[in-house]
């Protein structure tokens, strides 16, 4: 029995400590801060014994994006318990979120500003006496035919009002928690009530109440109850703290664009012309006017091969006349088979005309050797490529 005891004793111990260091933030570290809280009304208060717990920016890491948590009345879990509310606070490397919780105090809450009795510390909207909450309706829209637990002080505000949602960082408020709230931090807390979590889940499925989409300006800001989104008693925001547009890490990153900047030897020919890179790439057929020309060469010209290795001088045009066999040139006269003249099997030397080789040759040939070549040459038919001795 002392054993059992001992071990219910540990383990609230340990549920008290866990749940004491959940109320202090959630695991969550966002880069860019929350919007600036909208304007809006206050609904007014359903009945007695419900305590105002303010509007807020919470995140949504699924569609990585903020969404307003509508202000509600909501029925304290306990007599004598306060409501302190959340709020976001530069963490070092992100805007972390503080939950908030129930308790005798309100504990700090960064210096928000969220108004109706929560100025930036401490809490003026209200107070316990005798189990009953009496409502300070000088900041508070109650009706006194309602709540008769009601009473008038002026709340003289000495912090500077402004529509800032976080502490710390860029552009934050820079309050610090007193001693007194490191001592509120310690107590007793209670986490938020059932109908509060559902009230921000239903927050956190409408497409409505995301600042992307509602630019700071929610379509409901307040409802008289927790979830009654549909309420006509819903209160809109009037308007947003502050002009408020998605920030750049939403933005579609595009492509790079310089791609081929990466490899500069690819342009290096064509700077100017980044479109024809892929063409050093194409295989040979995709160039086909250009690359079989190579192959043509010989055969396209088959007469001028053996003129490349004669001196300028020797070919004065392209005609048949220039590749006669000297005598001085006959080691490189080609054989009958190349020539352009296959009627005649005779040696190269007898296959021209007499009259021809003599303009050519006057003093390489002995006149005797030129008499039997003109009488032969009456009896040969012209060639088709020479015209007959006149």
């Amino acid at each position: 029995m002392h054993i059992r005891f001992i071990r219910t004793l540990l383990f609230a111990l340990v549920m008290l400590s866990l749940s004491a260091a959940s109320f202090a933030q959630i695991g969550i570290s966002i880069s860019f801060a929350p919007p600036e809280l909208p304007v809006y009304e206050q609904p007014l208060c359903p009945g007695d014994g419900y305590l105002w717990t303010p509007g807020y920016w919470a995140y949504g890491d699924d569609f990585d994006d903020y969404y307003w948590v509508p202000g509600t009345w909501v029925m304290a879990p306990e007599v004598g318990f306060l409501w302190t509310p959340a709020y976001w606070g530069w963490g070092g490397n992100g805007y972390v979120f503080h939950d908030g919780y129930w308790g005798p105090h309100v504990g700090f809450y960064g210096g928000v500003s969220y108004g109706y009795g929560y100025f930036g510390e401490g809490y003026e909207g209200g107070r316990w006496d005798n189990g009953h909450f009496f409502y300070n309706q000088s900041v508070n829209n109650v009706s006194v035919t309602v709540s008769h637990n009601v009473y008038n002080t002026t709340v003289i505000n000495s912090t500077t009002v402004n529509r800032v949602s976080f502490n710390g960082g860029t552009g934050g408020i820079s309050a610090r928690p007193t001693s007194q709230d490191e001592a509120v931090a310690r107590e007793k807390h209670v986490p938020a009530v059932a109908v509060q979590t559902q009230h921000a889940q239903a927050a956190r499925t409408n497409p409505e109440q995301r600042a992307s989409v509602n630019h700071g300006k929610p379509a409901v800001a307040a409802t008289p109850k927790p979830g009654a989104f549909s309420d006509r008693a819903v209160v809109p925001a009037k308007a947003a703290g502050a002009p408020y547009n998605a920030p750049a890490k939403h933005a579609p990153v595009p492509p790079a664009a310089n791609t081929p900047a990466t490899h500069p030897e690819n342009n290096a020919a064509s700077p100017t012309q980044p479109n024809k890179q892929p063409e050093a790439n194409r295989p040979p057929t995709a160039q086909p006017n250009k690359q079989p020309e190579t192959p043509r060469a010989p055969t396209a010209q088959p007469n001028t091969q053996p003129e490349a290795n004669r001196p300028p001088a020797a070919q004065p045009n392209p005609r048949p006349e220039p590749s006669r066999n000297e005598p001085a040139q006959r080691p490189q006269t080609p054989p009958p088979s190349e020539r352009a003249q296959p009627q005649h099997t005779s040696p190269p030397a007898e296959a021209r005309p007499a009259p021809q080789q003599q303009h050519a040759q006057p003093a390489a040939q002995k006149p005797q050797e030129q008499k039997p070549q003109e009488k032969k040459q009456p009896d040969e038919k012209p060639k088709k490529d020479e015209k007959p001795p006149q």
